[in-house]
């Protein structure tokens, strides 16, 4: 039987590299024949996933090639999964340091991606890590989180491989009804979906806690199953330590010649691997096995083998490592958490900021629209009002123009009228009376020449009221018909205009001549003036007279300028207009009156 055990080793150790190499040699020539990055990642993850547990040394060599890809191409999904698997290789090489530098990284990356199932492996590695440095509690935490994940993607196969690897940490507690508890629950799922690999470690893990317990025929059935099932696969990983386990279960029974032969085995297949841990395990075996068969000083040498690969596993300085970088991830993982807790506080605040300027900005236009409304209510109010200042404006002086020609009228029609029939009367009397003496006669004809007079002046009255060039002849001309009848000897006055060959509103003609005129009998009456100037302009839509006499002038600021009942006149008319009126004077220095209407 031992020597059967051999055969198969030796042939393993022969084959295990070819089938490696060829393997390695497939892929570089398959990887060269990809032209897309992720056609080339997806053939890195799946080889290494393949090889992991054949030969370590090509999936460090391998899985370096990809991680440098996907990093390359800033892909930390890949990057995540690739880490994971350089960190299993060093795990079985017995690198725990490097492996749990690979397995924070790998964490680091696929949390902040949404491959959960990539995460929930990492997190299983983290927990193997963490079983093997016998810590526990980090261990069982790792394998929750994981479980949570896979329960989530409703995966049979993951949470059958969390029940079946967290049981382990139970055991290690002597916890052993837990273990078993967990193991049976794995098997049994594995069993439903017919997984051939998962039903293989179940069964192991379930002969190994039956050992503990001294139940050496309940461990052999499961041994010999899983052992069936694993040379079927041929699963050359899986068999090294199935023959491990047997001799375990052979060495408890006292059969050493068995278990010796189991381990040896074991053990040539863990060096062509270069699986430390799993020698470690055989070599403290195989001690135990020779200091029961009394060789004692084989005992001791096994016993120093298994010292020096155990110390190299475990020194203090590799689990102060692993430790260190546990705290740092945690601490990373913390301040990231207070980071996006930050993060969000900012956004809540921005978000309530935005909230309270929007409420704000839809308060300001409330109040503003409001604020136009009653602008807009007290623009039509006072445009209501300008209107109805307007109207009464016009009536005023509509009234007072129609009062004007009334009067005129009535001079011209009444009075005129009876003043031509005295004089026409007077005269023909003349031709019939007989005077006593020249001075009764030069009497009558002063009364007839007083007559005379009056109806002039009741004519001019009339005209001036009502003037008769205004209704016959352009603005200009009704002014210049005006200026003709004042006396040039007292008052010189000049007249330019320009821009009147097109008639305007009758209305605008009127009131314009009666402020001339007020203007002018100003001059007249109060300025002791001998030169006046007039300039009407008509350009642009606007009307612009100037009026200008080198008078005495007058103090613009006197209450005589501001309570003037003729300028009151003027001002009132041109605000009938719409237009502007200036006035400015010094005295000594004359008046300027500058008027300015839209047509």
């Amino acid at each position: 039987m031992r020597y059967f055990f051999f055969f198969i080793a030796g042939l393993m150790l022969y084959s295990t590299p070819v089938v490696a190499q060829n393997s390695v040699d497939s892929f570089e020539s398959a990887i060269r024949s990809y032209n897309t990055y992720p056609a080339q990642i997806k053939a890195y993850i799946s080889f290494v996933d393949k090889i992991g547990l054949q030969n370590f040394d090509n999936a460090l060599s391998i899985g370096k090639e990809g991680l440098q890809l996907a990093e390359k191409n800033e892909d930390p999904a890949s990057a995540g999964q690739l880490q994971r698997q350089i960190g299993e290789a060093y795990y079985f090489r017995g690198n725990y340091d490097e492996a749990a530098k690979l397995f924070f990284r790998s964490v680091s990356a696929l949390e902040k991606t949404n491959e959960k199932d990539a995460l929930a492996k990492t997190y299983n590695a983290l927990a193997k890590l963490y079983r093997k440095t016998r810590d526990l509690n980090q261990s069982l935490e790792n394998y929750d989180k994981a479980m949570a994940l896979y329960r989530s993607l409703n995966d049979s196969a993951g949470i059958a491989a969390i029940y079946n690897e967290s049981g382990v940490v139970f055991e290690y507690r002597k916890d052993y009804d837990k273990a078993i508890e967990r193991y049976s629950t794995s098997l049994h799922i594995d069993e439903i979906r017919k997984d051939s690999m998962g039903i293989c470690y179940a069964l192991s893990n379930l002969a190994g806690v039956y050992t503990l317990q001294n139940k050496f025929t309940e461990a052999e059935k499961y041994l010999d199953r899983s052992l069936a099932y694993r040379k079927q696969m041929k699963d050359s990983f899986a068999l090294i330590l199935n023959y491990s386990d047997l001799g375990s279960v052979y060495f408890s029974a006292g059969q050493w010649e068995k278990a010796k032969a189991f381990v040896d085995t074991s053990n040539l297949l863990a060096e062509i691997m270069n699986y430390p841990e799993l020698k470690s395990t055989n070599y403290e075996l195989l001690s135990q096995i020779e200091e029961k068969r009394g060789n004692y000083k084989a005992a001791f040498e096994y016993d120093k083998l298994k010292t020096v690969i155990h110390d190299s596993l475990f020194s203090l300085e590799k689990t102060k490592q692993i430790q260190e970088l546990n705290t740092r991830y945690e601490t990373e993982k913390k301040e990231s958490r207070i980071q996006d807790q930050q993060k969000q506080i900012r956004l809540q605040n921005i978000l309530m900021i935005a909230v309270i300027l929007l409420v704000l900005l839809g308060a300001m236009l409330g109040y503003a629209q409001y604020r136009r409304r009653l602008w807009r209510q007290e623009a039509q109010t006072q445009a209501q009002i300008l209107k109805q200042q307007d109207i009464a404006a016009r009536a005023v002086i509509e009234a007072e123009e129609a009062e004007r020609r009334r009067i005129a009228t009535d001079l011209h029609d009444g009075v005129g009228q009876i003043m031509s029939a005295a004089k026409m009367n007077l005269s023909a009397f003349e031709g019939r009376a007989d005077f006593k003496n020249e001075d009764e006669k030069r009497a009558f004809e002063k009364i007839i020449s007083l007559v005379d007079i009056g109806c002039k002046e009741v004519r001019e009255v009339s005209h001036n009221m009502m003037p008769g060039a205004l209704l016959n002849n352009s603005f200009a001309a009704a002014v210049r018909a005006f200026i003709d009848k004042l006396d040039d000897h007292s008052l010189k006055v000049h007249l330019y205009s320009e821009g009147f060959d097109e008639s305007i509103n009758s209305n605008t003609e009127t009131v314009l001549y009666r402020i001339i005129q007020e203007c002018v009998n100003n001059v007249i009456k109060h300025s002791g003036a001998d030169t006046l100037d007039i300039s009407l302009i008509k350009e642009n839509g606007e009307i612009s007279v100037t009026i200008e006499d080198n008078g005495k002038g007058f103090d613009p600021n006197s209450d005589q300028y501001h309570e003037g009942i003729g300028l009151k006149n003027i001002r009132t008319r041109m605000e009938y207009l719409k237009g502007t009126v200036d006035f400015k004077s010094e005295p000594g220095k004359g008046t300027l009156v500058a008027l300015h209407v839209p047509v």
